[in-house]
């Protein structure tokens, strides 16, 4: 017989937790023992989730029944919704038990896997898609279906998810071979879709006027940006624009940038209480966004706003940069990484800390005192009928006059906020987005010399913290071991952040490393000219079009350029111009999905360029950077008598003077 006296005190301990834990909760299933905080988030559902592997494909096989796949991320607000709406409720669990082996991912933890998915979903659907993405399967994982949010109740012609399910499930028992049938021409379409398509085409420097008149088409000249509702930053674009201005000095290219980069600092997109930025805007002026903070978002907009400002140092431009870093470190920061993004609902909504009441905010600031507290609601939009639900109000800016007295307000509005539970914060720290936030923290020298120092710490840290016997990770959770290998994507974003810190530092070593990972990678994700999102048995090609952040393929084909030209190494030089012929039909025929790929068109046919020169002619070479402003001018530190100027095609100035070999960089950059 079981008795308590028979066992340690630290078995005892875990029985007491197990018990609680049973006591606690009515259900639970096999993500229980995963890392991800958004397969935890779905451990007691009713559903039997299985995480993505061969157990789960066993099963369905063995047990012929069709696989649910569901991806989404832990700070996703429509994945809350369809799990309180679906995945908790026993009715949908009994439909998904019963007919389907129930499959969660996490589209942060294995973004090959999202990405693949999500390319069938817009084959399927002719849009893009989105989260959470619902992908139903046959049992040998032929797609028959690919659908984002499905609500729980019928809406319009829409079938509601039980009655979906409950539809597909009956249509196999009854019409096997129909659905078979079905998915055979599914999986016939993706793979022609998939179907590696390196078509040569010549490409000058034109593409540059294509490029900008195709951005232009779609941009909103009366509230600006891109598109209408829903309107995303698109931080990539207006990036490459600005590096378009600096080359060529195109006023379009400077205005739109100028434009959007004002709208969506005065917007509601701005968190204009604490700083930073939220994901989208959930319409056409920039004022109700859909609350999340991602990482990559505000590494992506910090590293724009810093650029912006080296060509137009105004104020408010550099204060974004000021706010936004603050705002991260504040928030998403934990052992010198920074955690990967905080959600859209607190206490069960939607926006609930980020939002203010006319009364409660009017009332905080007077009763701290401020006079002109009237013009400070006034300017921050905050009004009695608000611009949310329940009368509460998203803060954005129309005036241009700065109110006295504002840093003390936002303080005190932020008091105000912290009445209401901040957002849950995913504490995945990512390989990829870290090094896109180290990039942005060296970018972000122009606006203060503190921050590429943070750049390199994140970088050092990255290297300290997910590189383990000489293997590099995707992931990092506290009180959790590396698990996942890195993918191309981190990868790509590291190299590049090496590349700057050794811009930064003139340290040879992160060059080094810069070139021993881009070896790597090649070796490990660059397979007959095709680039592939991670090493493994699931094949999901790299795409070259910029997503929600710019794209790791687009971004390795730079690495190999600018390394073939720090390091001197033709092969690798080859191996970038095999690349830009692979994608040159693509980019021809639309050059504004590749953003950051047109910045390899510019690179190979205007000039890449390096200066070189001893350590104590460094601070020289530096002033030369800045005042040409070209954005693919580097710097080498060189045991050498005299500075020289080298394109990735010859040897063009050699002088003592650095004067005039800033003369002739320009005269060789010219037009």
């Amino acid at each position: 017989m079981f008795s308590i006296f028979n066992i340690s005190i630290k078995n005892l301990i875990v029985y007491l937790l197990f018990l609680t834990t049973i006591e606690a909760h009515q259900y639970t299933n096999a993500l229980i023992n995963q890392d991800s905080p958004y397969l935890q988030q779905h451990a007691h559902n009713p559903v039997n989730w299985m995480p993505w592997g061969k157990k789960a494909f066993k099963k369905a096989k063995k047990e012929d029944k069709f696989i649910f796949l569901s991806i989404g991320y832990s700070t996703c607000h429509w994945c809350h919704v369809m799990e309180k709406e679906s995945f908790e409720k026993v009715k949908s669990a009994n439909i998904l038990n019963k007919n389907y082996v129930a499959i969660k991912v996490d589209r942060e933890e294995m973004p090959n896997i999202d990405k693949y998915y999500q390319n069938v979903y817009s084959l399927l659907n002719s849009r893009s898609g989105g989260w959470p993405l619902t992908i139903i399967m046959t049992p040998d994982k032929k797609v028959i279906f690919a659908g984002t949010y499905i609500p729980a109740h019928t809406l319009g012609n829409r079938r509601d998810l039980n009655d979906l399910l409950t539809f597909i499930a009956k249509e196999y028992k009854i019409n096997k071979n129909k659905i078979n049938q079905r998915a055979d021409r599914i999986t016939l379409a993706i793979k022609q879709y998939n179907k590696q398509n390196n078509k040569k085409s010549d490409i000058s420097l034109k593409i540059i006027d294509k490029f900008i008149t195709e951005v232009h088409h779609n941009y909103d000249e009366k509230y600006k940006g891109l598109g209408n509702a829903l309107k995303f930053p698109q931080a990539t674009t207006f990036d490459t624009l600005l590096d378009i201005y600096r080359i060529t000095k195109n006023r379009l290219a400077l205005r739109m940038s100028q434009e959007t980069l004002t709208a969506m600092a005065n917007g509601g997109i701005y968190d204009q209480i604490e700083g930073g930025f939220f994901r989208y805007s959930t319409d056409r002026y920039w004022i109700i966004p859909h609350f999340e903070k991602m990482l990559y978002t505000n590494a992506g907009l910090i590293e724009l706003y810093a650029k912006m400002y080296s060509i137009q140092p105004k104020k408010l431009y550099k204060r974004v940069v000021v706010q936004s870093i603050k705002n991260m470190n504040d928030r998403f920061l934990y052992d010198g990484l920074y955690k990967g993004a905080s959600d859209a609902d607190s206490e069960g909504k939607e926006g609930k800390y980020f939002l203010l009441s006319y009364d409660k905010s009017k009332k905080a600031l007077q009763d701290n005192g401020l006079k002109n507290t009237a013009e400070i609601l006034r300017y921050f939009n905050i009004r009695k009928k608000g611009n949310f639900k329940e009368n509460m109000t998203n803060p954005f800016v129309t005036q241009k006059k700065i109110p006295q007295n504002i840093e003390k307000a936002k303080k005190i509005l932020k008091k105000v906020r912290s009445e209401v539970s901040y957002p849950f914060i995913d504490s995945k720290m990512l390989t990829s987005w870290n090094a896109l936030m180290a990039s942005a923290l060296f970018e972000a020298r122009s606006v203060d010399e503190k921050y590429p120092k943070e750049g390199v710490m994140v970088v050092d840290n990255i290297l300290n913290k997910l590189e383990r016997n000489g293997i590099l990770y995707h992931e990092l959770l506290p009180h959790s071991t590396l698990k996942v290998k890195a993918y191309l994507e981190d990868y790509s974003f590291l190299i590049s952040a090496l590349i700057s810190a050794n811009q930064y530092t003139q340290n040879n070593k992160y060059l080094k490393k810069a070139d021993k990972l881009l070896y790597i990678a090649l070796d490990k994700f660059y397979k007959n000219g095709t680039w592939y999102l991670s090493d493994d048995s699931f094949k999901s090609k790299a795409t070259l079009e910029d997503g929600s952040y710019k794209s790791a393929m687009a971004t390795m084909i730079e690495n190999i350029y600018i390394i073939s030209l720090l390091e001197g190494d033709s092969k690798l030089y080859k191996i970038g111009v095999e690349n830009l012929q692979n994608i040159s039909l693509q980019l021809k025929q639309y050059p504004s999905s590749f953003a950051e790929a047109m910045k390899v068109v510019m690179m190979d046919k205007k000039a890449l360029i390096v200066i070189k020169g001893s350590k104590n002619r460094i601070k020289e070479l530096k002033k030369i950077k800045k005042d040409i402003e070209y954005p693919f001018l580097y710097i080498l530190q060189r045991n050498i008598n005299r500075l020289e100027a080298c394109s990735d095609k010859e040897c063009f100035s050699y002088s003592k003077n650095y004067k005039t070999l800033e003369d002739n960089i320009r005269r060789y950059i010219k037009f």
